[in-house]
């Protein structure tokens, strides 16, 4: 019987101490956390900061421009407009603007490469075409329209920018270069859809429309003079 008792305490024994083991190593790790604790809260509050401080130093060495439209606006005329748009060209041009490229060049130079997008937009201007443009014989209608000519050239300011720049050690640069080069961009863009014969193809594309406009009306057959 006393064989049997000792086992008996031993294993009550063990489990005693387990068990203190146990909340020993418990109570340890909570106490660890509490010390560990405000370290990561500083080190987290120190990242906030840092985070903080990178966007102030970003905001501060490219800054977001802010615009301010005057509330008061200026309408200085209105007028009604019959055109028929029938072509448009999307053109891109790269326009190269410099000044001062002497043998000084490299101290008071300024030279920016500018990449414009650009529309062309031609057509037919109805508000010139008359009665006495149009003349019936017969079933024929002779239709003698107005010549092309181009509504639109303008930049696409959205797609245009200043891809590089080079200015002199001893010069900030030209403040109106930007603006001459886009100037010079909107001429080229001008000038290369007409070299492309954009007022024939509006001339044509004018002519098709209006051939069958004037059939729906009732005019089996419809020759443009001119």
């Amino acid at each position: 019987m006393k064989k049997n008792i000792v086992p008996i305490i031993l294993l009550t024994i063990v489990a005693v101490a387990a068990y203190f083991i146990v909340l020993s190593v418990q109570e340890g790790t909570k106490q660890a956390q509490n010390v560990v604790q405000p370290f990561s809260d500083a080190s987290s509050a120190m990242q906030t900061q840092n985070a903080s401080m990178q966007t102030q130093v970003s905001d501060l060495l490219h800054p977001t421009p802010t615009i301010i439209p005057d509330p008061v606006t200026i309408i200085h005329d209105i007028r009604a407009l019959a055109r028929l748009e029938t072509i448009q060209y999307s053109v891109e041009k790269v326009i190269t603007a410099e000044i001062g490229q002497g043998n000084f060049g490299f101290l008071f130079g300024d030279k920016l490469l500018f990449v414009a997008h650009g529309v062309v937009i031609a057509g037919i201007d109805m508000e010139k075409l008359g009665p006495e443009n149009m003349k019936l014989e017969g079933d024929t209608l002779y239709v003698t329209l107005p010549p092309a000519e181009v509504f639109i050239a303008t930049l696409d300011n959205a797609k245009s920018y200043v891809y590089d720049r080079e200015t002199g050690a001893l010069t900030h640069g030209d403040t109106n270069l930007e603006t001459t080069a886009r100037q010079a961009a909107e001429q080229e863009i001008y000038k290369a859809a007409m070299e492309d014969g954009i007022l024939k193809l509006a001339q044509q594309n004018a002519e098709h429309f209006l051939e069958k406009f004037f059939e729906a009306l009732g005019y089996d057959k419809v020759v443009f003079l001119g």
